[in-house]
């Protein structure tokens, strides 16, 4: 499998990412949204999302990671 061939084990600290899912949800992200960016973040890697809303909102507040869809991860690694 992929992931086995590939994957990164990650390890977190899980009150300092609720505490910040908390920050991003009171601050207009939806409950999953501000899990995954703060899963994100936690695990400094880049955030990629099709959904254009939700980019845009991540653009819109203090994300400490890059955050665009697939195409602009592509662009930005010079992946073709």
């Amino acid at each position: 499998m992929v992931l086995s061939e590939w994957g990164e084990q990650i390890h977190v600290n899980m009150a300092e990412t609720r505490s910040r899912a908390e920050d991003l949800v009171n601050s207009g992200f939806g409950i999953a949204d501000a899990a995954h960016v703060a899963f994100a973040e936690q695990a400094e890697v880049p955030f990629i999302s099709c959904d254009d809303r939700l980019i845009r909102i991540c653009k819109n507040h203090k994300i400490n990671i890059w955050c665009g869809n697939p195409v602009a991860f592509c662009e930005k690694e010079n992946l073709r």
